[in-house]
């Protein structure tokens, strides 16, 4: 069956995408239409891939991703426009971004061209879900697995990319600002490993952290780097920066902190409008005395920090419209929602 074939053939869910609330849309799993599959096995590259009704996968108890958690994954959004279009965000960098990963855990990865079409046919297939213009957005989940059996330690035998999609709205409840909690004991990611890509095995050893954090009433936690304990790297799902006398500062990416997609639209962003940005080492003495924080990231979007704790002190930022942050802000999101002429070449109008 074709693409096109499945695509006009599906109507069954027309009521439940027309009884949306998009004002009361939440961060969170909502099924769509359809998922796009490719299938590739171990030596070989991928070719031809397919639409299907979104489901569930099947895997072999034996499947490399779950004994060995060979996968990486990617986010990304389709964003609808004040007159209705729909357009992606840099996808070309998700693209690059897999391919690294996929390189780093010995696995065949679609090709940049693949990987948009792919994502193409994924968004027009579910665009009945992207959500009106300023209600939210479509994110988009590609993911990469070793779905072939395995037992010794190797890479399996099959791999399999998957597209699928789900309507959502903040990521953070409080919607506006964060609370950061600046962890001292556990480390997200150490040199030499894989904090630098999307890994899977990246976030599950964390959530016992970000938890306690939320528990306690945080937003998130902010992590320190495993060589010194004396550098911040980022949060659990954000790259951060902070602000200071004007010129803005984010750790380097460096292999322990990942190569955000936002983190860098607005470095490019900041260049552009004429401000000082500093890719380095970021100490404790330098977050604790900056002027501005701010978190980036596909999810989280751009958002503001409005206070950070470490151990017994706690440190308030500047916030409001006059903000460096809400300079930045606001021009990302004018491109993003097509709302001003996109001459950094960065969006891609897909319907």
């Amino acid at each position: 069956m074709t693409s096109e074939s499945i695509v006009h053939s599906h109507g069954a869910d027309e009521k439940h995408v027309d009884a949306m609330n998009w004002d009361e849309l939440e961060f969170g799993v909502i099924p769509t239409d359809y998922m796009y599959i490719m299938i590739c096995s171990d030596g070989e590259n991928f070719s031809q891939g397919h639409l299907a009704p979104y489901r569930k996968i099947e895997l072999s108890p034996f499947a490399g991703i779950l004994n060995y958690g060979q996968g990486i994954l990617e986010g990304l959004k389709a964003i609808r426009t004040k007159d209705g279009r729909i357009q992606l965000f840099r996808p070309e960098e998700n693209a690059l971004r897999m391919k690294t990963g996929a390189e780093r855990l010995c696995m065949p990865c679609p090709s940049t061209e693949q990987f948009l079409a792919a994502l193409k046919q994924a968004v027009l297939a579910n665009k009945r879900w992207v959500p009106p213009s300023g209600k939210g957005v479509l994110y988009i989940r590609p993911l990469l697995i070793g779905s072939g059996s395995v037992l010794g330690l190797g890479s399996a035998t099959e791999y399999t990319f998957l597209i699928f999609a789900t309507p959502i709205g903040s990521y953070h409840k409080s919607g506006s600002t964060m609370n950061l909690y600046i962890e001292n004991e556990v480390r997200r990611a150490t040199p030499g490993g894989t904090g630098g890509i999307k890994s899977i095995t990246n976030y599950s050893p964390i959530f016992k952290t970000v938890q306690k954090a939320r528990a306690e009433g945080f937003t998130d936690v902010l992590f320190l780097d495993a060589a010194t304990g004396k550098n911040i790297e980022e949060c659990s799902s954000s790259n951060i920066f902070i602000v200071k006398d004007n010129v803005i500062l984010t750790p380097p990416t460096n292999g322990t902190v990942l190569p955000g997609i936002t983190r860098k639209s607005i470095i490019e962003i900041a260049l552009h409008l004429n401000y000082v940005v500093e890719e380095r080492d970021v100490s404790l003495e330098d977050v604790l005395a900056a002027d501005e924080v701010f978190c980036t990231g596909t999810a989280v979007d751009v958002i503001a920090v409005s206070s950070i704790t470490y151990r017994d002190k706690r440190v308030e930022y500047r916030r409001g419209k006059e903000t460096v942050f809400c300079k930045l802000r606001e021009m990302l999101t004018e491109i993003q929602t097509g709302l001003i002429e996109d001459k950094m070449g960065w969006t891609l109008l897909i319907d």
